[in-house]
Parts: C-alpha cells; structure tokens; sequence
C-alpha cells in the first residue's frame, strides 16, 4: 500500500463514520458531532501538536512516530468537521512539490 493510498483509505473510513447511524459510536463522530462543535477535533488537533512537539524535543522515536500519527488523524477529523475534502490538501502538496522542483 502507497502513502498516499494510507490517507486515502483513512479519509474514507471517516467520511463513513460522518454518515453512519448517529446511534452508532465511534470515536470519530464523537469529535465530529460534540456539544463543542467544531471546537472539539480542533482542541484536540492543539493537544497531539503540542504531544507531537514533546516528543520530537525528548527525542523519543517512537513517540515520535506515534503522535505523528495521532495529528495526522486528528488534523483530518478536523477538516472534515470544518467541510474541507482531504483530496484538497492533497492537491496542494502537489502543487507544492512541483514548485519545489522549478526551484532547484
């Protein structure tokens, strides 16, 4: 499995659970659907950053690695809670890259 087919397998599983019976729990619709709104997956976007930057200055690899994908998870709940469709973010890394390329 690539990297990006990684991203593309998660974002699905948390679009499903935004459309999934709101009987059913899980944690995602628990971020997605809080009393807090939106504050909720962006508090916890704050909270794995802050863990993640810990990590990197304790120099711990694994939780290093860990947190990393703690926030990545997070920052992708995010954006769906706030509308944005992942395949964008995506978009813009490639744009990104091929910028990148021009300038070397």
């Amino acid at each position: 499995m690539t990297d990006a087919q990684v991203f593309d397998e998660l974002w699905q599983v948390i679009c499903q659970r935004a459309r999934e019976d709101p009987g059913r729990k899980s944690y995602v619709r628990h971020l997605l659907f809080h009393e807090k709104g939106i504050d909720k997956p962006l508090e916890k976007v704050g909270e794995e950053s802050c863990e993640f930057v810990l990590a990197v200055k304790n120099g711990r690899e694994e939780a290093i690695v860990g947190e990393a994908a703690d926030l990545l998870f997070h920052l992708m709940v995010a954006l769906k809670a706030a509308d944005v469709d992942f395949a964008k973010v995506e978009e813009e890394l490639e744009v990104r890259r091929a910028g990148m390329h021009l300038h070397d």
